[in-house]
This record gives C-alpha cells, structure tokens and sequence, in this order.
C-alpha cells in the first residue's frame, strides 16, 4: 500500500511539473558538425558579395604571414641597395655636439686607408662634400657650418654621426641642435666620442658608463661607440650600413637631390635681354636622385632660394663605379634615350635622358591672376529692377546703425525705439521744457570732477586689466576707432561668414574644394609614378633662371639641396600649423612678427598670427605666442602637403636666430577664421535694483547709440543691455538679469576678423654662431593692443 500511494503521489505531482521544451538535436553542436552540415552549402551573401568572402582562419595566418614577408623583404631590399652599385651612395652627416668635439677627425679616420677607404675628393672640392668607398659601398661625408645648413642636410641625410665630448656629452650649442634636429625629423644615427682610449683602463668603463647616462635623456636606447682607432671607425661603418633605416614621410614622397657638382652659365642676350641684366642663368648640378623617381616636367625647390624649372635631365657618367667589368658597366640610364651631346676635352659624351615639353612642364605661376574689373557691377536689366522694388516693399525695416550691412544687422535686435530718443537729433539745440530728461541730464554734472574720476578710474585699473581690454580714446570716437569691430551674442554659435569683406591678398591665393581630398589624392598618384630618372641615378639636372647668388651661395660652401615638387606646391595659399613654445626661449613673440620657418623642405620668412586650436568654426586670435598651450599659426605661404615638421625661428638684433617654436603642418584654408577680440570697460556709477547708469565706457552720445545692440556682461558673470544715453558725456543706463555691486566692471566684447601680412620671402640670410641670451622681460611695459 505504501508502495502504491508513493506511485500515486508521484503520478499526481507530475501533472503539475515543469516540462522544458528539448533540444532537437539533443545538445549543442559544436563548430565542426556546423561545418560539417553545412558542407557545400553557399550562403546568400557569399552568393551576392563575393568579394567579401571570408577567409578560415588557416587562410588568414597565411596571409599575414605574407604580408609581413613581403614588408620585410622590401626593407631588406631597401638596405641593400642604400650604398650599392644599384642605389645612391650611404650620406652621412657628421655634426659636432660640444666645441671640444673635433668632427674633423671624425671623418678623418672614417675615410682612413686602413679601413679599406678609397677617397675621390676631386668630385667634391666645391661643395664640401667627401666621397669614398669601403667594403664595395659608396659612402658619402658631409658637415654643415651654421644651422640652416646643418637642418637642410639632415633632412637628406641617411644617417647622422654625433660627436660627442667625453666628458660633458653636449654643450648649449649642441643641446639647441638636438631640439631643432628633433623638432624637424631625426633619420637614423650613432654616438661616437673621442678620447676613451687615452684614459687609464680602470676608467674607461667609468666613463662611459656616465657618459651613457647623460645620453640616455635624448637617446634612450641608442649605443656609444668609442672612435680612436682605424679599427673602430670600420665598426661604426659596418653599424651605419646595418642599422635600420628610419623613413621620414616629407622627404620619402619627394625625390631629392644633394648637389656633387654645380656649373652656372648666365643667360646670353639672346635668350633674354632681361636674363643677362638681372643676373639669372642655368644651373647645372649633378648627384645621385633619391626617394621618388625625379621628372623634367615638375619644379624644383632649392632650399632656401625659390622654386624652379627643368630643362633637361642628362646622365653624365658615375663618378664611383665599383671595380667595373664589362659583365658589369656603369648605369647609363634607362632606354629610349633623347640623343647625345658631346663632352668636354677628353670627357665622353653625356646622355640626354629626356627633355622638358613646355605644353607639360609646371608653371611657376604662384599667385592667382587679379582681375580688377572681376567685383564691378553691371547695368541691371528692367527685370532684376522690378524684382528688387518687390522685394523692397515687401521687406521688414529695421533701424541699424549707418554703416551697417545686411550680414551685419542679423545680430542686431530689433526693439522699439524709446519715446525719449524719437526727438534726440532735433531737441540738441533747445532749452524749452519740451528737452527730454536724459539730455537735461548734464545740467547736474562736474565735468572737471568727471575727468579727474576717469583718470583716478585708469590708474588704480591699470594692472587689473584683461588680456583683451582696450581704454577707449578722448580724441576719437568710439565708433570711428572700432568701426571694424562687432559684437557677438555668442562667440561659439553665432553665424560668420567666411567670406564676408575679404582682404585683397585673398584674391592672389588659391584654394581647395577640399584640402584633405586633394591631399589623399596627390600622394597616391606620386606613390603609383614610375616616369623620371630612378632612385640611385647619378643625373645632371638643368635648372634654368636661376640667380648668381645661389651659385655664390655654393661657392662660400654651403650644401645645395634640390627637391621635387609635387602638383600645387609652388602656389600660394593661407597655410596653419601647429606649434608649441619652445621652453628655451622666454622672449615674448608677437604676433604679425616676422619669423624665420622651416617647412618641410622649405624655408622662409614670413609674419603669422596665432590662434588657438579648438574645433569650432571661430578662432580667437592670440596676441603673443603662449607658453602653456598648443597654438596655430597662419600664414601666407607655398601649399605644402604634410606630413612635415616646421620650425620657427626669430633673427636678433645681432643676426643670430633663435628657435622659439616646434610643430608640423596641420592644413591649408584660407577659411579658418581668426577674430580678435578687444573688451570694452566701464564704471557702475549708479546702481539701481535691476539698472545701473554706467560712465567711462564711451565718451560721447552718438558712441553709445552705436553700441547699444551690443550685448554686456561683468566681471561678476551678470549680463544685460545698453537701455538708453544719459546726457552728452557717455553716461548710460544699463539693464541686467541681476544687481550689480560697486566693485564690479561691466564689458563689452567688440570682434574683428583679421589675417595675416603678406612678407612672404624665400630668401634666408644665414646665420651667424649660436650664442645662449638670457631675457628678461617686464610684462607690464608690453603694448597688449
């Protein structure tokens, strides 16, 4: 029975239990059985996008695989061929970081003959440039006397050999060109010092351990080599010739050239009456083409002296064969050539590998054409005049200040007149009862107690002013004085129209649909060329109408820098970077000063404003380079697609130059727009609840009448409006959301857009030796207007 009546419960209980719904297949299948099922069976999108088909997961290690291959492969191949008979010779730059350091002999023992070195200075002797072989490698030796041309070889450099001083590392001097050689791109490098073998063995180990630790600030992983001996200059050779490559991305989408040799013939008459007179001719210069493949029909920038045309590329012989045999000849060129010309005495004939077609070559054309009659007017037809009276009578009138535009009057609100100001112009000359209370205001004011308010007003304000604050002039009016300024009910969305009341420079630039577009565009199709003289071709470039000074230039034995420019680069723009303070230099920097840049490849000089960098579509002008903050600089300038790093330096009184500022391109558009802002102040004479008369703002009635649709705010975040004029002498009454108190100042913030100087000028005169100033400045003595 009990048997039963379990049987019975349990039966009863299982009407009531919970049932869950099983599986069709009985449990989870994993992914094999999936793949299993599935096999031969395609997918709906597999039958409609074959092109993202998916790869399984053995075909994707595959791949990646051969892509990293493949990269190192191409890296590998790069290295080789640096040096090679199949690509230009290895440059290295020696550059002395201490006035202890001898670079001198540095280079002497590098090209020593007991490293296996095989000198050719007599293809070097005008350009300072040292070429030898070791090892069946080219090898060339370059250094540089002032800063300018120590940054234009760095920038071609393969690699740079900094000679330190085995006690101290670096100097001032060399701690400046770190920061410069850093801020512009550094290519591969090494240490070396000299003087380790002359200290006593117990020593050396000492020393160089804390001549590693003074290094590893600036080159945290970088290795010291010592350099006494012939012995150790083999191994530093052997170490620049293995070392990873670093690629520097404003350099590596160019070709380049470093000058070997330079000829300049003038220009005869009959090429140009003006070409003999002025001084120009064509420069001839040789040496090895590096990065891109180098085309006749693109300009040439000669760093430092302008942009120019090509002629014609010819394909003299290589001046460092490499043991030649006739399974082996010296690179000619490539085939299909133009023809020959003939040599020198005892020189064999020079190859024309093309010549420039002047319905393909570049213009040097930098600015647009102005066309002075382009913004006048034409007669308008019956049709537009019947259309502009409609519109005439159908539009809301406003009451705008004179002046006025139709843009400009958006901002301005549009309230009834007070009943008072309807009679302000005919009741000035009358002395009736019928003179409103607000010009009767002046029967009870001391206008000598009045100035010597303002003036007590000024100086105990004097170094309580804002950044922005102007006073504004007893001599001029107020509306004369900032008739270009306007107010704005909010700096960040209120409408400016970019191009409104453009300056007349603006219609020599050109601009971009769109920069980024263009940009993306340009480096692609300058990455897919293959036309031109290759990488590692020794080529002689023509360049034509080119002035004497850059041959003088070569002849006092500065390097000469040759670079490709890529479409668009020779015309002129509004171009921004972004910069930051250097923290060695302390000197204030104004803006609209004229400063020294190095752009990418470029050099100039030109005068910038700065702004600050935010992503809004107004910018507030800076008026001097801050210390704290990133800033963008805008300038007048050759369009230059980055990547590229930019200096800025400033030229003293005594001729040297400073470096005040690091940064890289940030764009080209000449419709950012920079509004300077000047702030307005004035004193709460009389404070009501909601009300204050205001003094010491403006002077005069017509000021204040011109203003009044401009908003105010205080020192103490209350915000209103001007009401009306009291009086004749710059009293007004004021209304806010809120009380004032005595010791607030009520502002007004007044707009203007403004742009840069056109100074452009790509001639920079060199400096002189680097000498560390110290400055002190006295900021209150600065003009903030």
């Amino acid at each position: 029975m009990a048997a039963d009546g379990e049987k019975q419960q349990g039966h009863r209980a299982g009407i009531y239990k919970q049932k869950n719904k099983e599986h069709k297949h009985g449990k989870h299948r994993t992914k094999g059985e999936i793949e299993r099922e599935n096999k031969g069976r395609v997918s709906v999108i597999t039958l409609t996008k074959k092109q993202r088909k998916e790869l399984r997961k053995m075909d994707r290690r595959h791949k990646a695989n051969q892509l990293r291959r493949n990269k190192k492969d191409q890296v590998l191949t790069e290295k080789r061929r640096l040096g090679s008979r199949d690509g230009p010779p290895h440059l290295v730059a020696v550059v002395s970081l201490h006035a202890g350091a001898d670079a001198g002999a540095v280079t002497k023992l590098l090209r020593g003959d007991g490293a296996g070195g095989v000198v050719h200075q007599e293809q070097c002797v005008d350009t300072g440039i040292l070429l030898f072989d070791v090892k069946f490698l080219h090898w060339f030796l370059v250094s540089a006397a002032d800063m300018h041309s120590l940054l234009d070889v760095a920038k071609i450099a393969d690699s740079l050999v900094f000679v330190l001083d085995s006690a101290e590392a670096w100097d001032a001097y060399g701690d400046y060109c770190l920061s410069c050689l850093f801020a512009q791109g550094l290519p591969s490098h090494a240490l070396v010092c000299q003087g380790v073998a002359d200290l006593p063995v117990k020593k050396r180990v000492e020393s160089r351990r804390a001549l590693s630790k003074i290094t590893e600030v600036r080159f945290p992983d970088a290795r010291l080599f010592p350099l006494d001996t012939e012995q150790d200059a083999t191994l530093l050779l052997r170490h620049l010739g293995a070392q990873r490559q670093r690629k520097l991305g404003f350099r590596s989408r160019r070709s380049h050239l470093l000058a070997q040799q330079v000829t300049f013939t003038p220009n005869s008459p009959a090429e140009g009456a003006a070409g003999g007179a002025t001084g120009l001719g064509t420069l001839r210069v040789s040496g090895y083409v590096r990065g891109r493949p180098l085309r006749v029909d693109r300009l040439v920038h000669i760093s430092g002296h302008g942009d120019f045309q090509l002629s014609q590329i010819d394909a003299p012989p290589d001046p460092l064969p490499l043991h030649l045999t006739p399974a082996r000849p010296a690179k000619p060129g490539k085939e299909g050539d133009v023809d020959m010309m003939d040599g020198g005495e005892g020189e064999a004939p020079v190859r024309v590998l093309m010549k420039a077609d002047p319905s393909c070559r570049e213009s040097l054309q930098a600015e647009a054409e102005v066309d002075p009659m382009d913004g006048e007017q034409t007669w308008p037809t019956e049709t537009e005049l019947l259309e502009a009276e409609e519109a005439r009578k159908n539009k809301r009138v406003m009451k705008v200040p004179k002046g006025t535009s139709d843009y400009q009057a958006t901002w301005i609100v549009d309230e009834e007149e007070e009943n008072g100001d309807v009679d302000e112009e005919s009741s000035d000359d009358d002395d009736d009862d019928d003179v409103p209370s607000s010009l009767r205001y002046d029967d009870h004011m001391d206008e000598e107690a009045e100035e010597e308010g303002l003036k007590v007003y000024r100086e105990a304000r004097s170094h309580e002013m804002f950044p922005d604050e102007v006073d504004t002039p007893l001599d001029v009016a107020a509306r004369i004085r900032f008739q270009r300024y306007r107010g704005l009910k909010s700096f960040r969305s209120s409408p400016w129209d970019p191009m409104e009341n453009l300056p007349l420079n603006y219609s020599r630039i050109f601009q971009f649909q769109s920069y980024e577009r263009t940009r993306r565009r340009i480096l692609a199709e300058a990455a897919a060329e293959e036309d031109g003289a290759m990488d590692g071709w020794y080529v002689t470039l023509h360049v034509v109408d080119v002035p004497v000074s850059v041959m003088e230039s070569v002849q006092s034995g500065r390097p000469l820098v040759l670079v490709s420019l890529l479409p668009h680069e020779q015309k002129m723009s509004v171009m921004h970077v972004l910069v930051h303070r250097h923290p060695s230099n302390t000197e204030p920097i104004k803006s609209k000063e004229e400063l020294v840049f190095h752009c990418g490849f470029r050099r100039f000089r030109a005068s910038p404003i700065f702004s600050q960098h935010t992503s809004a579509d107004k910018h507030k002008m800076e008026r001097f380079l801050r210390p704290d903050a990133p800033t963008v600089v805008s300038v007048y300038a050759p369009i230059t697609f980055p990547p590229a790093g930019v200096l800025l330096f400033k030229q003293r009184s005594d001729g040297i130059q400073d470096l005040v500022a690091t940064g890289s391109l940030l764009s080209c558009d000449p419709q950012r727009v920079v509004l300077k802002r000047i702030v307005l102040s004035g004193h709460p004479f009389k404070i009501n609840r909601r009300s204050a008369v205001v003094r010491y703002m403006f002077f005069n009635r017509d000021d204040i009448m011109w203003f009044k649709p401009v908003e105010l705010r205080t020192k103490w975040g209350r915000r209103g409006h001007i009401k009306e004029a009291l009086g004749t002498h710059g009293h007004m009454k004021c209304v806010f959301d809120n009380q004032l108190r005595s010791q607030d100042t009520v502002l007004m913030n007044l707009y203007k857009r403004v742009y840069p100087r056109w100074t452009y000028d790509p001639y920079v005169p060199p400096t002189l030796p680097w000498v560390k100033k110290e400055v002190t400045v006295d900021v209150s003595d600065l003009d903030m207007e």
